[in-house]
């Protein structure tokens, strides 16, 4: 294993894509005990409220009460997410961490469906944000490529179609005096493989051997956790998960179990490769319970349920001295 990371940072999803696809209204007061829950995990990043159109995304409504309701742990961004530049304004209104980047949709007919947009108006929008971001001196870092895998209304997309949207990040930002570090390829609608994996991220270093890579992926067809190790052997660091495998995107027409790969598995999995990710998986499994309780059904995580081979090392020690 030693072509792989010796650490890895996840940040963590459920409370904002894991909510968001929910078909009924969670009360406040749930959401902000699955992210008080997810605080004592060692996590770093957790992703807790969109600021999106209640319309079309009615379990967000709340956004800004649960934001304020959030008793905050130092050292820890509560992060709230934006699409466009009024929900960039609610943001930076309220309390939680503001991330500056730009997003690049990879498909035409996902953009419209996700922020009701085409690529090249989402674009020139993006040039308000990226203003504010300066004006503010915020840094903008990250180009975040959704739905960089495939698409379920498109179909398969090119590797020079996705190379074309890194590029329109990276001029974008330059555009607005930014200079971007790393691309974040996002998977909302299920298709990364290990094999696509490798395909895009060795085609993006081959182009831009600069850029840091950062992977969100869904396991949406059961390819997640493999893609991810896929891109453990290819030296990414950075992960998005959701907690007990929580959430998916409303907008992706994907049917099924859609969530983000599953924090607590992908932790487990780490750790037992050597990979260290600084989070406590017996804490997480807690978290997952939490995640469980909150929304009322079966969520896929594995490792609430089997536990971690420790446990059951110590488990079968002690049938063994009986």
């Amino acid at each position: 294993m030693s072509d792989l990371p010796k650490r890895v940072s996840i940040s963590e999803e459920g409370p904002r894509e894991g909510f968001q696809s929910e078909k009924k209204m969670i009360p406040v007061a749930d959401k902000v005990r699955l992210i008080e829950a997810l605080a004592d995990t060692g996590l770093g990043h957790i992703a807790c409220v969109s600021y999106v159109n209640p319309k079309r995304v009615p379990t967000m409504a709340d956004a800004e009460e649960v934001a304020q309701a959030i008793r905050r742990k130092p050292g820890i961004e509560y992060a709230a997410l934006w699409l466009n530049q009024q929900g960039l304004e609610r943001a930076l209104r309220g309390p939680l961490h503001v991330d500056g980047g730009i997003r690049v949709t990879a498909s035409d007919t996902f953009s419209k469906k996700n922020i009701g947009k085409a690529v090249s108006d989402a674009l020139v929008e993006q040039r308000l944000s990226l203003k504010t971001f300066r004006d503010r001196g915020m840094p903008v870092e990250w180009g975040i490529i959704l739905g960089a895998f495939g698409c379920n209304y498109e179909g398969e997309l090119s590797t020079e179609l996705i190379l074309h949207r890194v590029q329109q990040a990276l001029d974008e930002a330059e555009l607005a005096g930014f200079t971007l570090k790393g691309i974040k390829l996002t998977d909302a609608m299920g298709w990364a493989t290990p094999a696509s994996v490798y395909r895009l991220i060795g085609a993006i270093r081959n182009k831009w051997p600069e850029l840091e890579i950062s992977l969100h992926l869904h396991d949406t067809r059961g390819t997640g956790m493999a893609a991810a190790y896929a891109g453990l052997q290819l030296g990414v660091t950075k992960f998005d998960a959701s907690i007990a495998g929580l959430g998916g995107c409303p907008f992706a027409a994907t049917d099924g179990a859609a969530g983000n790969i599953c924090t607590e598995d992908f932790a487990f999995m780490c750790e037992e490769m050597g990979v260290e990710t600084g989070l406590d998986i017996d804490s997480l499994i807690e978290a997952a319970k939490v995640a469980e309780d909150v929304v009322g059904r079966l969520l896929p995580g594995h490792v609430m349920r089997g536990g971690t081979l420790k446990a059951a090392k110590a488990k079968a020690a002690q049938k063994a001295a009986a």
